[in-house]
């Protein structure tokens, strides 16, 4: 069973944790743990989920980019007006709200957000990946120290 996931494992956390970066409603935190305690390399898994996050976010980045407002508006199903109020939000807290892209519900939509307002990629890629490797490193650190 231990080559089984060894060999299916690290895939299927990349898809479960690209996925669950995207308006899909997953949830590869699962994911990590059912393999963390099939004993896979920890350091890996984290690496892993943290890489297909990362661009299941930059996905809904470049969809929000190109899409513009309008096409946000219609994918993420908000008014213009709850549109505005995010804006709002995002100006007041900064471009490091999206260190919190990884809180369900609110960090999707972020992201996309990110995309409309043209965020320089630069600083969204830092501030995602550093937000969703912390989140991986946490739950890591817990089912090891369970």
């Amino acid at each position: 069973m231990q080559e089984y996931f060894a060999e299916f494992g690290y895939a299927g956390l990349f898809v479960a944790a690209f996925l669950a970066a995207t308006i899909l409603p997953l949830s590869s935190e699962i994911v990590l743990t059912g393999l963390l305690l099939a004993e896979l390399s920890p350091y890996s898994l984290v690496a892993v989920a943290t890489v297909g996050n990362v661009l299941g976010s930059l996905t809904n980045y470049a969809f929000g980019f190109w899409a513009g407002r309008g096409g946000a508006k219609r994918w993420l199903g908000v008014s213009e007006h709850d549109l505005l109020k995010a804006e709002q939000r995002f100006g007041k807290y900064g471009m490091l709200s999206l260190c919190f892209a990884w809180v369900p519900i609110i960090g999707d939509p972020l992201t996309v957000l990110a995309g409309v307002l043209r965020v320089p990629l630069k600083w969204f890629v830092i501030l995602v990946t550093a937000g969703k490797f912390l989140r991986y490193a946490l739950i890591t650190s817990t089912v090891l120290h369970l």
